[in-house]
């Protein structure tokens, strides 16, 4: 059975959750509660000499669930000979070899590293002519009734509620067929495609029927991405628009849910309507504030009424009345707000967000790709170099994979070009154009890029990083190419963040011996790029504590063009006016690689500049909404306390 390390739904939680719900502290945790739980039935199932039947599912989230089933095969012998596997799905067509077919998936995270039998080991085939799959699909469905089905089913959860590739409409008796894959789907893929126009539109799934027959279930979902789905899925009516939302009428499943995930849950999100809390000054801004928004009132406009009718009368009568509430949740929300986010010399600083002294501070800000920078944070990138501030950025990935192959070739072709037009004979030159051509042209989708063209790419990146830079006023001794190990592997999967990827970080602090580092803090994707580059700042730092310069390093966060701090969390917002969103627009702009057709789009059709100003009025809107002084668009951050 699941143990959380944080808490489970139960008693009057259940007339919201309709289903088992175990939050973990991060999803290394709770990867390894089900690895446990996994293992304990294959031994079970051992001892009984009988075969143990798991349903497994691919996918970023079940990714530290199988290093944990790896690790207990490699360091405490769980042998997996009795194990027989069916996965949930594959797409179709997709060539086993290919780098994005699930056979390759499982292979590399699991089949390849622990004693299971590959007879054992069965995934649907992508590679069948479609007047056959209809009677494969049969048999696959076969072979799993004639080993008495499915012991232990372990899902994921789309963005739109799939599990396997059960989309939307997806009925409760659907069986394992060729399905036509919804657009949100493709688009969240499509990054691993390299574009939406090279995304499978069809897969082989496992029906709903096979996965409710399972006699136990486990659905893993991690990251702020799968919030809302996770509460839609589990509190709001079973649906076939939710698929994942059937699981409410299995008799033995549970969610297993990281913090991010589990945050929209309503016992999370809003304990007073659970429980009786005690009341800290975090819940009392949080529910105040969502209290105004809720009814569309500014924040000294509540009144007593509006606190006993949304269930905060406990809050009253310990700290009430209104009043008195909404003039400190209003003070303390105004004095997020400064137009100096690296200190105002002189002034007194009890009540803004950074210190005033030093006067000038040094500064770094770290950025995962190129161009997080500017997207994220350029009003006050700009603002702290303005201000006099010694402002240093540390670019820690190539952003390679994010540069289109025509991109290359036009810069190499460009290069070969200058050389002719000015009498430079480089013959290296000519021949690594030609290579990249006859490389990118027979480009399979199972082969990554030469380590030549994967150079290129990141060239460009950098050269319009640093024109960002010179952009806002920032010397080249001041720009950092950090290109941390972890990150080049030429795939859109990365290795673990390791040692080396931990002391570039490390050197660059001790180099600047900062007064502010400034860090995304973008947990939509715990797996993601933005996340490991988080770790490894955070891991730096926390090494680096016992550093007397530390002492006076203050760490904050902020957050991508995907989303944005919530309006309770934000500890500093720094307006913007409209002259300075145009100077930002004109900064993100020297991404050119980046624009008129971004690699990894995501589910958002907006370019990066109009996600980043979208976003940063809306926060902007907020706080006017909320009664404080109305701008154009503001930037948002965290303070992390180390």
């Amino acid at each position: 059975m699941l143990e959380s390390s944080i808490d489970k739904a139960t008693g009057f939680e259940k007339r919201f959750e309709n289903i088992g719900t175990v939050v973990y502290e991060n999803s290394a945790t709770a990867s390894k509660a089900v690895a446990t739980e996994i293992a304990n039935l294959i031994r079970v199932k051992q001892s009984q000499k009988q075969p143990c039947i798991l349903g497994l599912a691919t996918g970023s989230s079940p990714k530290g669930l199988y290093a944990e089933l790896v690790r207990l095969h490699k360091e405490e012998g769980l042998s997996f000979k009795n194990v027989v596997s069916f996965n949930l799905d594959e797409y179709y067509p997709m060539e086993p070899d290919s780098v994005n077919s699930y056979v390759r998936f499982m292979k590399e995270q699991l089949f390849d590293h622990i004693d299971i039998l590959p007879e054992n080991c069965y995934i649907p085939d992508g590679t069948l002519p479609k007047e056959e799959i209809r009677s494969y699909c049969d048999e696959y469905e076969a072979k799993i009734e004639a080993f008495g089905g499915i012991d232990l089913q372990i899902l994921g959860i789309g963005g739109n509620g799939h599990i396997g590739f059960n989309e939307s409409g997806s009925l409760q008796n659907s069986k394992t067929r060729l399905v036509a894959l919804d657009h949100i789907t493709r688009v969240a893929a499509s990054g691993d495609f390299k574009g939406l126009e090279n995304t499978p539109r069809t897969a082989i799934t496992i029906g709903v029927k096979k996965i409710m027959e399972a006699k136990r279930v486990i659905l893993l979902a991690w990251g702020e991405r799968k919030s809302n789905i996770i509460k839609a899925s589990t509190e709001e009516e079973v649906s076939s628009r939710v698929p994942a939302s059937y699981l409410q009428e299995h008799n033995n499943a549970t969610f297993v849910l990281d913090k991010a995930a589990s945050s929209k849950l309503t016992r999370i999100n809003t304990p007073w309507l659970v429980e009786k809390i005690v009341w800290t000054d975090r819940l009392i801004r949080k529910a105040v504030l969502s209290l105004a928004l809720h009814l569309k009132k500014p924040i000294l406009m509540l009144t007593d009424a509006d606190y006993i009718e949304n269930g905060m009368s406990d809050l009253l009568a310990d700290a009430g009345p209104a009043y008195d509430i909404n003039i400190k949740i209003f003070n303390k929300l105004q004095n997020t707000i400064t137009g100096w986010p690296g200190g105002k010399p002189g002034a007194d600083d009890s009540k803004r967000p950074e210190r005033a002294e030093p006067a000038k501070k040094r500064v770094i800000i770290f950025s995962p790709h190129p161009d997080d920078d500017i997207i994220s944070m350029g009003g006050t990138f700009k603002r702290l170099h303005e201000q006099g501030h010694e402002v240093h950025v540390g670019y820690q990935t190539s952003g390679n994979i994010a540069v289109a192959d025509d991109e290359a070739l036009r810069f190499a072709s460009f290069v070969c070009d200058y050389n002719e037009r000015f009498g430079i004979e480089s013959t290296e030159a000519e021949d690594i154009y030609k290579r990249a051509v006859t490389f990118l042209k027979n480009k399979k989708s199972s082969e990554i890029d030469t380590e030549e063209v994967r150079y290129i790419k990141g060239l460009i990146r950098k050269g319009e990083a640093r024109a960002t830079c010179h952009f806002v006023g920032i010397p080249d001794e001041q720009i950092h190419f950090m290109e941390l190990p972890f990150y080049e592997t030429g795939t859109i999967e990365k290795n673990p963040l390791g040692e080396e990827d931990i002391k570039i970080t490390m050197d660059l602090i001790e180099k600047v011996k900062p007064h502010q580092v400034y860090a995304a803090g973008d947990l939509a994707d715990p797996h993601g790029t933005h996340k490991v580059c988080l770790d490894a700042v955070f891991a730096a730092v926390k090494n680096l504590k016992p550093k007397k310069f530390m002492k006076d390093c203050w760490v904050w966060l902020y957050r991508g063009a995907w989303q944005e701090w919530g309006i309770d969390e934000i500890e500093m917002a720094v307006p913007m006016g409209p002259d300075q969103v145009l100077e930002k627009r004109k900064g993100i702009f020297k991404h050119q690689s980046q624009k008129d057709g971004v690699v990894f789009q995501g589910s958002d059709s907006r370019e990066f500049w109009q996600r980043a100003e979208d976003r940063n009025s809306e926060t902007a809107g907020l706080y006017d909404e909320l009664g404080l002084a109305h701008y154009a668009a503001m930037e948002a951050f965290v303070r992390w306390e180390y």
